[in-house]
């Protein structure tokens, strides 16, 4: 894999970095099969709890796919859509950890993440209309299912450009820190959630899923209820709010 994009896991958490900083950490072909390459196995780790997603240098979290290779046919939406698609898709818990500024299909990116934590000073926009770009359809779906159809109108119809307190108003970010506590921020983000019970993180995060796109699948949503109920953890979790102590959930 390219190393413009690296992966490692410690203990519970996987962080996932662009690591191109001097092109704003933009995505060509090569990053984005790194990224679908990494999210696929996150999703067979079973000890992975939560993944990081980052970038590299103190100016760009993501410029969204490279233009250059877009202009010159090298990649597709439909590649870059895979990728934020696979993303989204992932089964735990995901936390874009947004270093600086935010732009094209990066906002959809840190977008197909849980949870977006962002530093004073950064700026995003969508330029796609300012450049002639349609944005492809399953992308337009994750702007109106993440922000609802008005915000997803400013971002892409209009091209307009919020600064980080605008961001936080919105709803776009979760979190807004100095850019000194950002990696603090981030960590204990993931530390709390990697000791929650998996079983129920999941179950919680794919019912949660099924709500946003439209319906709850009343049987499945059923079934992984009673799987929650019937689990070690859950015991363990009651275990632990007796004995005042702090659970070790295992995921079974």
């Amino acid at each position: 894999m390219t190393d413009t994009v690296t992966y490692q896991r410690v203990g519970h958490i996987g962080y996932l970095t662009l690591n191109n900083p001097t092109r704003h950490n933009s995505l060509g072909q090569g990053e984005l099969e790194a990224i679908q390459g990494y999210v696929g196995e996150v999703e067979k780790d079973s000890q992975v709890r939560v993944l990081v997603v980052t970038g590299a240098g103190d100016k760009t979290f993501c410029a969204g796919a490279a233009l250059n290779e877009l202009g010159e046919g090298k990649i597709s939406g439909d590649c870059f859509q895979t990728t934020t698609d696979q993303l989204a898709a992932l089964s735990i818990p995901t936390i874009a950890s947004l270093n600086g500024n935010v732009f094209g299909g990066g906002v959809e990116l840190a977008l197909s993440c849980d949870f977006r934590i962002g530093i004073e000073g950064i700026r995003m926009r969508v330029p796609a209309a300012a450049i002639g770009l349609c944005y492809p359809l399953s992308g337009i779906n994750r702007f109106v299912e993440r922000l609802g159809v008005n915000l997803a109108k400013r971002i892409l119809v209009a091209s307009e450009q919020f600064d980080a307190e605008a961001m936080l108003d919105i709803g776009f970010l979760d979190h807004l820190v100095m850019p000194a506590q950002r990696q603090e921020a981030t960590d204990d983000m993931a530390r709390h959630i990697a000791g929650l019970a998996p079983l129920a993180v999941r179950s919680m995060k794919q019912i949660l899923q099924q709500a946003a796109s439209g319906g709850i699948d009343q049987v499945a949503a059923s079934k992984l209820s009673s799987i929650c109920l019937a689990s070690e953890d859950l015991q363990e979790g009651f275990a632990a709010q007796r004995e005042k102590r702090k659970p070790l959930f295992k995921g079974a």
